[in-house]
């Protein structure tokens, strides 16, 4: 019967092409402007790391001065070197990194290879754990090489190319600032989205090329991108990225084995807090802030309210295609009343005609949602034209095609279930005596 039904459906298509027409476009439009604005609500609120994004946490620290304080605000958004590197060496959650970025020219020592600059990111030795990064030759560096200001490095699959050619570079030397830097080991392709580990930098840039310890990155007087935070004096006639310097510009994460860990981690912070007030380093409250990685992203608001704003009004605008298809279908069923009833004088039931005219919207809406599907990477195409950081990503997944053709036929289902309750309460002998 489905196949019958199907035929029909055609038929009747066919046989009013300019208002068939007119509910595929409608449907298609819907579909077409919730798809873009959905898709991109999907890339800029996704979890970047699912599995264990509940226990990877983001540490922050009030360690500046009371000028400008107000009872509430956030603390600074990173940690002054200091902090970072007494908290790692405490050493009282699972895993434990400090980080900040750069960028730095890499060359090979024979002088011929023209230097690539690099996104760097100097790191300590938990870091690769932490984020799960995926290693295609080679491993990362220990915690005595973090202690011994080792000169090693990690390199990005890309890096590699660019240097070796994709061969196994571990055990290579490569130069960076005039020193030499032993290769122990190649990450393969990986794409972080968004960059959570450090959001000063943009929250949509590709993951770095480039890897140091943290210890000799400072040994060796590299500087720092993203956000500085001084006070006081800062660096006090030294560098704001001295030890001792009163500079926020460390991004410090921490691993728990369970999420309820987090709980006595924040009463370490509040502890060792209060010890930088009675010891004179900290002048505010106490004021910590411990939050895994989606509070992360939401606090620091990665998904801009305009991108929801413009997602609710694509579904407002979805509705109203639908309840447009709605009517345009009501109007084409009074027009068949009279085919209707000389189906129920031969023997159709109620349930005959509902699922012809069902199958007939269904029809519809698998024209729609493909050429919703069009209209959709045509929206995604303009907003990858967009400046936005993360304008590049918008593109349509598997998923995000699937809930394409299936939110497509859902609406033109919902749609055609009133014209399909309509039509099977046509009275035949009323059609009949009206023929």
């Amino acid at each position: 019967m489905f196949l019958h039904y199907l035929e029909l459906a055609w038929r009747n298509i066919l046989a009013a092409k300019g208002l068939s027409a007119l509910m595929v476009l409608a449907l298609a439009l819907g579909i077409g402007a919730c798809m873009t604005t959905l898709t991109v609500y999907h890339v800029l609120s996704g979890d970047p790391i699912p599995h264990k994004s509940t226990r990877l946490f983001n540490v922050q620290l009030d360690a500046s001065d009371m000028v400008g304080w107000r009872a509430g605000d956030e603390p600074t958004f990173d940690l002054t070197r200091f902090d970072a590197t007494a908290l790692l060496r405490d050493r009282k959650a699972l895993r434990q990194a400090m980080s900040s970025g750069f960028n730095t020219a890499v060359s090979l020592p024979d002088a011929q290879t023209k230097p690539v600059f690099s996104s760097t990111r100097y790191t300590t030795a938990d870091f690769f754990a932490m984020f799960d990064a995926p290693w295609q030759h080679g491993g990362g560096w220990s915690a005595g090489d973090d202690e011994a200001e080792a000169r090693v490095a990690v390199i990005s699959a890309a890096l590699n190319e660019k240097l070796f050619g994709g061969a196994n570079s571990v055990g290579k030397e490569i130069i960076v600032r005039g020193q030499p830097l032993r290769v122990i080991g190649v990450l393969k392709p990986w794409h972080v989205k968004p960059h959570f580990w450090d959001l000063t930098l943009g929250s949509y840039i590709e993951t770095e090329d480039f890897f140091l310890p943290f210890s000799t990155a400072m040994a060796m007087k590299m500087g720092h991108w993203g956000n500085t935070d001084c006070w006081a004096r800062g660096a006090a006639g030294g560098s704001s990225y001295d030890l001792n310097a009163a500079c926020a510009w460390v991004q410090y994460w921490v691993e728990f084995a369970r999420p309820e860990d987090a709980a006595a981690y924040r009463d370490y912070l509040v502890a060792y807090s209060e010890a930088q007030r009675k010891a004179g380093r900290f002048e505010r409250p106490t004021n910590v802030r411990l939050r895994n990685v989606m509070q992360w992203l939401d606090a620091q608001k990665v998904l801009p309210a305009d991108v929801r704003l413009q997602t609710w009004l694509a579904f407002g605008f979805l509705a109203v295609c639908i309840v447009n298809m709605v009517g345009l279908l009501l109007a084409k069923t009074l027009r068949r009343s009279g085919e209707i009833g000389v189906r129920r004088a031969l023997g159709a039931t109620r349930g005959d005609i509902f699922r012809q005219f069902v199958v007939e919207a269904g029809v519809l809406g698998l024209a729609g949602a493909l050429l919703g599907l069009l209209f959709a990477q045509g929206g995604l195409w303009l907003v990858r034209q967009s400046p936005n950081d993360y304008a590049r990503l918008a593109e349509l997944d598997a998923p995000m095609l699937a809930l394409t053709l299936g939110l497509a036929l859902l609406a033109s289902l919902i749609a055609g279930l009133l014209p399909a309750w309509r039509a099977a309460l046509v009275t035949p002998a009323v059609q009949l005596k009206v023929q």
